[in-house]
């Protein structure tokens, strides 16, 4: 199997700055936040679907925008990162490896948010994440066949 597509330049420095921009859009969401993100202690959670049920259970203690960013903006915004990654490299299309290197890049990203004390480090944005990044891997399953023609 090849790493790359066979769209030609156009297409592939497209889909590569479209890469760079969804990127640079996700540091800004994930790093650059206003000071009230910033913790003077570290906040962390590492029990599985704690946050989730916390979020379900007692939905009436938040208000709809932290309950709706929580669990479906951490779903939604990774559906991209699922399509780039077998995108950039035709390799990572296989489940397995996709899914290995999306948690990598998740645990990476949130272990930078405890380090730096933006955000906090939660398990469940890792899964809720990896679902939104395997939602965006399936789809580009569905659409590769029409890719390859």
């Amino acid at each position: 199997m090849e790493t790359s597509w066979r769209w030609g330049k156009p297409v592939n420095f497209m889909i590569l700055a479209l890469f760079i921009m969804y990127s640079l859009i996700m540091l800004k969401l994930l790093f650059i936040r206003e000071d009230y993100y910033h913790w003077n202690k570290y906040n962390y959670n590492i029990i599985p679907f704690h946050t989730i049920k916390s979020l379900i259970y007692h939905r009436d203690a938040y208000n709809t925008d932290t309950w709706v960013k929580n669990l479906f903006g951490n779903i939604v915004l990774f559906i991209p990162l699922g399509v780039f990654i077998p995108v950039l490299n035709r390799r990572l299309l296989r489940v397995v490896r996709c899914l290995l290197v999306i948690i990598l890049i998740l645990f990476l990203v949130e272990s930078i948010q405890l380090v730096t004390r933006v955000g906090s480090f939660d398990i469940d944005d890792i899964i809720l994440n990896t679902l939104g990044a395997i939602i965006g891997l399936f789809l580009m399953r569905i659409i590769t066949p029409w890719l390859t023609r």
